[in-house]
């Protein structure tokens, strides 16, 4: 199978380099899907659920924050604010900031605070579905 090489990276780490047969991140209208030789491209990431198939290996999930892909000559780059693995994502910590979320939205809020709180709850909604779909029990679901 043809591949391209792939650059993902968080604010705070390297989440994967390497060699990639498929990758899909959420965009804003909709999943966006890259295979070998895809045409040059740069799009927004939304929060959502990321996926990639490393050569050689098994699907692989993960949680992404807002960020951006950029495709060229074969080579893609995701810069986000956070990537995480199912296992990696504290579930209660997501719970409650997905509760305080939706109680400030409540509030009187300017829009730009509206925005910004309507995007921390993406963010939490999106990391706990992504723990609950492919975590049962502490172990990985594949």
């Amino acid at each position: 199978m043809r591949t391209f090489t792939t650059h993902i990276y968080s604010a705070t780490r390297i989440f994967y380099e390497g060699e990639c047969e498929s990758l899909t991140v959420p965009a804003v209208d909709g999943e966006y899907g890259v295979l070998a030789g895809h045409s040059n491209a740069i799009t927004a990431i939304v929060p959502g659920k990321l996926t990639f198939t490393a050569e050689g290996q098994e699907k692989q999930v993960a949680a992404i924050s807002s960020g951006i892909m950029k495709i060229e000559n074969n080579d893609v780059l995701i810069l986000a604010d956070s990537v995480l693995r199912p296992e990696e994502i504290d579930e209660e910590w997501a719970k409650k900031t997905a509760e305080d979320a939706k109680e400030a939205m409540m509030q009187k809020l300017s829009r730009q605070e509206y925005f910004s709180v309507q995007a921390q709850l993406a963010r939490a909604v999106s990391k706990l579905k992504i723990r609950r779909s492919y975590l049962k029990g502490g172990h990985t679901v594949k």
